[in-house]
């Protein structure tokens, strides 16, 4: 396994390493992995379209989340992951874990993040490599990953040590996504995030109007917001431009093999919430959880 990596990544020597610790951390979690949550597949696939994962019984589901910047990822594969108990693991959170932590990487990341650009596949394997083993450490299994693979070289890479079950691609309006990231806050004393976008786009060709509230913050947290640096109009824009050219050889992939599902949210998380658990087979068991809270 470590020589096709080792193939698939760059001849540098970190990159190397960290591919390797990234193959033995999630062929250790599949191995030991307790069976709690069976995968599901989608309401819109037949059960034969899905490619099957290895031995799904013996461990949790193995799930990635895409979609533009701003879309929603981090909000319904947090959720998800509640409901399923496995980790959420954002590559997102991790890189700004690293920035406010002044570690190795984060002079590096400052200039990549306040430019828009896509950090470099050595940099996320490394920070989601350790993530992995500290939660194996932690007795974690399976996962719900938001933020990776985010390029090809990315998937291939992850299709070399592990086996995804389902690829779920959230969608929004280009107008509906502009504005959301631009209406982002984050509470700097707490680190919740809140959104002051009022979101109302009108529908046509065919398309349904989008209609997403504010998600506005306690009253002790309301004095203390603040946005991301990253979150202006020009570099959001250059986000979404690059994420479209970069995913676009991701959906094909993960489309030919069975497991992607196109999901298009219709409007904020009251209304996609429950449209998303009907499209995932997950109703029943969210009924359940609520029922022993």
């Amino acid at each position: 396994m470590a020589v096709i990596l080792r193939r698939l990544v760059s001849s540098s020597s970190t990159t190397t390493t960290a591919t390797s610790l990234l193959t033995r951390t999630l062929t250790s979690a599949v191995s030991s992995g307790t069976t709690t949550t069976p995968c599901h597949p989608p309401a819109t696939f037949s059960s034969s379209s899905l490619s099957p994962p290895a031995d799904p019984k013996n461990r949790n589901v193995q799930w990635v989340f895409l979609g533009c910047p701003g879309v929603g990822k981090g909000t319904y594969a947090s959720r998800l992951s509640s409901l399923l108990g496995v980790p959420h693991i954002a590559t997102g959170d991790l890189v700004r874990q690293e920035l406010s932590s002044s570690g190795p990487f984060s002079t590096q990341l400052a200039e990549i993040v306040n430019q828009g650009k896509l950090v470099s596949d050595e940099i996320i394997i490394t920070l989601l490599s350790k993530r992995l083993e500290d939660g194996e450490a932690k007795g974690e299994s399976g996962f719900i990953l938001d933020g990776f693979p985010c390029t090809i070289r990315q998937v291939e890479i992850l299709e070399g040590v592990t086996d995804i079950d389902l690829v779920v691609n959230l969608k929004l309006p280009e107008q509906a996504l502009i504005e959301k990231c631009l209406g982002r806050r984050i509470c700097s004393e707490c680190g919740k995030n809140f959104n002051v976008a009022s979101i109302n786009i009108e529908g046509k060709n065919g398309k349904p109007a989008i209609v997403m509230a504010p998600l506005p913050p306690p009253p002790n947290c309301a004095s203390k917001l603040i946005t991301r640096a990253d979150d202006t109009e020009a570099v959001v824009k250059e986000r979404l431009r690059i994420y479209k050219e970069m995913s676009q050889p991701l959906e094909e992939f993960y489309r030919e093999k069975g497991k992607l599902m196109e999901f298009d949210l219709p409007g904020g998380i009251p209304e996609s919430w429950p449209k998303l658990l009907q499209a995932l087979n997950l109703e029943e068991q969210e009924e359940k959880l609520s029922a022993t809270a």
